[in-house]
């Protein structure tokens, strides 16, 4: 039972923010490819200048207000609390995930960076997913669901997570949680 309300909710938080994002690859020969890599480009071009530092590294988490919302949740609904804790299971996923997007990959090559990339994207989404791999009979009795129905919703998760971040973490945005976010804005 608690399962099917936190799911509702869940469910209801990723749909309403869900974007509507087709599969990257690591083709770079269509246009949001090309646009990817000139943003990346922008952000070789501010690396390599001089003076350039890096920002000490920071983290909020899973990005996008999946924390913050994770642990309002739990400061609000003392059930929520008790039964999912006040971090996703997957917050060290997203720590991780950080820890690339806050440096912009180790190679400043813009087509270094785009590969780099979409690599971080694609190991935060199999991260995500190790979660139900590894923990699917704890969390489904912690859950009150059975073992499926938290591989499924984990899966879910983990896959929008992926398209938020394809969209949402391009180099060059502005936003705090873009690629190379460690670096001054290059707008």
């Amino acid at each position: 039972m608690r399962f099917r309300r936190f799911a509702q909710v869940f469910v209801a938080f990723i749909v309403l923010s869900e974007p509507v994002v087709a599969q990257s690859s690591t083709s770079d020969s269509g246009l949001s490819a090309k646009v990817e890599i000139w943003r990346h480009s922008r952000l070789q071009a501010l690396r390599e200048a001089e003076p350039t530092s890096m920002a000490p590294f920071t983290t909020d988490g899973c990005s996008g207000g999946m924390s913050a919302a994770w642990g309002a949740m739990a400061r609000t609904f003392p059930w929520f609390a008790r039964v999912f804790a006040h971090e996703a299971p997957w917050h060290g996923c997203c720590v991780t995930h950080d820890r690339a997007y806050h440096l912009g990959g180790e190679n400043p090559k813009a087509q270094a960076g785009f590969q780099a990339r979409l690599k971080a994207d694609e190991e935060l989404r199999l991260c995500v997913k190790g979660v139900a791999d590894g923990q699917a009979d704890a969390l489904a009795q912690q859950y009150e669901a059975t073992p499926e129905d938290v591989t499924a919703a984990i899966n879910f998760v983990a896959d929008r997570m992926y398209e938020a971040v394809r969209l949402g973490g391009l180099p060059c945005s502005g936003l705090p949680w873009r690629w190379g976010y460690g670096w001054p804005q290059c707008f």
